[in-house]
């Protein structure tokens, strides 16, 4: 394969701009630089810097910090679309989205399979978010949160009770709720049907991923530890049934 569409489907970058890394001497292999045109064959060892490019199989998960304005979307035509404005050199998608005005933790990866295993609600996969509403939260308030509330939207098709979550008070005006489903606008849905508008939502964990530290619009990789105990929890789940629930 030639060297250029190699980087290309390894996800690195166009075969435009990995013409240009070659030409730069940037891009070498088996320890040689690289030039223009060259053909590279399964087991040799290609490097752009200092960074060894092991093919379109390496599976990369990300945790990002989404900011409010970034839509998740692949489709290019949308204006601060996900995919774009993070710019990874690897070719990742989201697994599970985020409202345009939601912000805070994506995971972010070219592993189809984790994708799919994430987003099936029949896992009782975990997403905790910290929520800042118009009025003080009350007692009443968090106990019919945390119940399930019937929110309805016929231009969706949505008409259904949301499971029971866990909700707790973090100040006057903010709780914390933890989901195991994703219906559309779930969080903002739910308060509204209850007098409330949400002012500001943020996602801080997704199964063991926490948000932490990270800052909008920053990327990182996750640790090995987070990696295996994220697939560990994936295998698990999978024999989690919830009777009625749907793909």
């Amino acid at each position: 394969m030639r060297l250029n569409k190699y980087l290309s489907e390894a996800g690195v970058c166009s075969r435009r701009e990995a013409d240009r890394l070659i030409a730069d001497g940037r891009v070498t292999v088996d320890g040689k630089k690289a030039v223009q045109g060259m053909q590279v064959d399964a087991g040799q060892t290609v490097c752009v810097g200092k960074k060894i490019i092991t093919g379109r199989n390496e599976k990369i998960v990300l945790a990002v910090n989404k900011p409010t304005g970034i839509v998740c979307t692949e489709d290019m035509r949308v204006k601060n679309n996900v995919i774009r404005f993070f710019k990874y050199p690897v070719r990742v998608t989201y697994a599970g989205r985020l409202d345009k005005d939601s912000e805070g933790l994506l995971i972010m990866t070219n592993d189809g399979d984790l994708i799919n295993q994430m987003m099936r609600a029949r896992y009782m996969h975990e997403k905790e978010y910290k929520v800042t509403v118009d009025k003080a939260v009350t007692e009443e308030f968090l106990k019919k949160m945390s119940a399930g509330v019937r929110i309805s939207d016929r231009e969706k098709g949505l008409d259904e009770v949301t499971r029971p979550c866990k909700v707790s008070r973090i100040g006057k005006y903010t709780f914390s709720i933890i989901l195991t489903q994703g219906l559309n606008r779930q969080i903002r849905r739910m308060c509204e049907a209850l007098g409330y508008k949400v002012t500001r939502l943020v996602r801080i964990r997704i199964m063991n991923i926490e948000l932490g530290g990270l800052k909008p619009g920053a990327v990182r990789k996750l640790t090995e530890q987070e990696l295996k105990e994220l697939y560990e929890r994936i295998e698990e789940s999978q024999n989690v049934r919830i009777s009625g629930d749907t793909e």
